[in-house]
Order: structure tokens, then C-alpha cells, then sequence
């Protein structure tokens, strides 16, 4: 008897996972011509981006075309031990807020991939657990803000990366772009910059009006701006896509994402596709 509440505990899991339209991790022949499996997370506490379904979507054909397993939750139980040891890598598609919602749940992902397990960040990736050092650490920084979606001009570092190799040396992409509150260089590998003086910083979500009399949010402070640099009106070094291995396993960010059509674009699902492979060390 001392085994039925973990034996009840394990049931109800899946359970769960199915009710959701997901398969637990099986040993079946239906993974046997699957090189690795992933785990696409998109659980929202905060904002919840459009283009989370687009995401997935693109995410399983990448896995169709290329030979890997995917699977896709928002329930947060799916992080323990028993299922991650199952991924070569988790990505984390456009999550905001807190979004794992116990000790052992951070434990088991800490664990995870401190043992070398993989972690993708898309977009709102950095827009996530706060309160959380070790993830701020992985994701390798944590959004502060954006201004309106428009366009603006990247210039690619990573030319021997899966991810950017097949990037023009710079190119144009219309999306939303984030400014983080620190900067992640010294840590981490840069692959992706977005070049400041092509696009307008301000106003941003620091200081945008909140009503017609140009009254400002509670959170503007003089002197804040979009721009990396923190000096208002001086463009900055600001990475948007990056990879390290600080922590034991292989993690990727890239700030792109936050519109659906990219998740239709050819180049940056072989983005996303060589950010996965990178993190799954395949």
C-alpha cells in the first residue's frame, strides 16, 4: 500500500498529458526511427502571444521533415524527472510570467540541465520566471521592453552556427523587437545584433502614453529608452540571438518571434531548427 500514492500521483500525470492531446514518453516502436524528442512549453501567466500556435506548429513539421519527436504542453507537472530525462532538449516558446509552479518542478528542470539536458528560448522566452536566478541565467537575460513592431536591420555574428550559418552577413526583419535589462555578451556567445539606428526605440513599454493627454505609465522613469545603451538617443550593442553552455547543457535564445508569418519563412525555421539542434547537441 506504502506505493499507491505515487503510483496514483504517476497515473493522474498522464492523465493529464493526454487530456491535453499529448503522448507521455513511451518506450514504443513509434519513436524507433526518432533520432531525439523535444518538448515544446508555451504556458503564459502574463501576456500570451498569438503566435504561440504558429509556433508549435512550425516546431512539429520542422520535427516531421527532420527526423525528431515533438511534443507540446502548457502544463507545468510535465517537469519531473521520470518525463525530462526523456528530451534532449525543452523549448520554452514564447512563455511569460511564472510559469513552473513548484520547488520541484524548477528543481527537476535545474537538474535536467545541469545533467547536459537542452533549452530553447523563443521571443518571450525572456519574458519569464523573474524570480528565478538560475533561469535568468540560462535564458542568459530578461526582457525589459519593446516598442512597436516595425522593422529594422540585423547583422549576423554567428557564421559557423547551425542557426545564423545561413544568414546573409545583414538583413531586414519586421517583428517586435525586445531590449533587455542587462546585456548577455559577456557570458554567452552572440549570434544576432540588431543595429539601434534603424529603428525607433521610443516609445517603448517604459514610456508609452496611456492616454491622449500624453500622461505617462507608472512604471516610465526619465531617461529610459528602448536602446540597449541606456543613454537616450545613443544606439548600443544589443544581441537578439544567443548560445552558452554555462550551466552543464546547451541553450539557445533568439528574441525573433513575437509574429506569426515568420513562423512561415523558410530562413527562420532553419533559425529555429539549428537553434534546436544546437540545443539537443544533434
Amino acid at each position: 500500500m506504502c506505493d499507491t500514492p505515487w503510483l496514483s500521483r504517476r497515473t493522474a500525470l498522464r492523465g493529464a498529458a493526454l487530456a491535453l492531446g499529448a503522448t507521455p514518453l513511451l518506450a514504443t516502436p513509434a519513436f524507433a526511427d526518432q533520432r531525439f524528442r523535444v518538448l515544446v512549453f508555451s504556458r503564459t501567466t502574463g501576456f500570451r502571444h498569438a503566435s504561440i500556435p504558429d509556433g508549435i506548429r512550425a516546431i512539429r513539421e520542422l520535427g516531421a521533415e527532420h527526423g525528431f519527436g515533438v511534443d507540446a504542453t502548457e502544463d507545468p507537472a510535465w517537469f519531473n524527472p521520470e518525463w525530462l530525462r526523456g528530451y534532449a532538449a525543452v523549448i520554452f516558446l514564447s512563455t511569460t510570467g511564472t510559469v513552473l509552479d513548484t520547488r520541484p518542478q524548477r528543481a527537476a528542470f535545474e537538474s535536467y540541465i545541469r545533467s547536459g539536458g537542452g533549452y530553447v528560448g523563443i521571443h518571450s522566452a525572456a519574458d519569464t520566471e523573474y524570480n528565478w536566478p538560475f533561469y535568468g541565467r540560462l535564458a542568459g537575460a530578461w526582457f525589459k521592453c519593446h516598442p512597436v513592431q516595425q522593422a529594422a536591420a540585423f547583422d549576423n555574428e554567428g557564421h559557423g552556427h547551425p542557426a545564423t550559418s545561413h544568414l546573409a552577413e545583414r538583413f531586414t526583419v519586421v517583428d517586435e523587437f525586445y531590449s533587455f535589462r542587462t546585456n548577455p555578451r559577456p557570458d554567452v556567445d552572440v549570434l544576432l545584433t540588431i543595429d539601434e539606428s534603424t529603428y525607433l526605440p521610443d516609445p517603448n513599454t517604459t514610456n508609452l502614453p496611456v492616454n491622449g493627454d500624453g500622461e505617462y505609465n507608472e512604471t516610465w522613469l526619465p531617461g529610459e529608452t528602448g536602446y540597449m545603451s541606456g543613454e537616450r538617443g545613443v544606439p548600443g550593442d544589443h544581441p537578439m540571438s544567443w548560445t552558452h553552455r554555462n550551466l552543464g547543457g546547451s541553450a539557445f535564445y533568439t528574441a525573433l518571434g513575437h509574429e506569426s508569418y515568420l513562423y512561415d519563412q523558410a530562413w527562420f525555421r532553419r533559425h529555429l531548427l539549428g537553434g534546436i539542434r544546437s540545443a539537443a547537441r544533434t
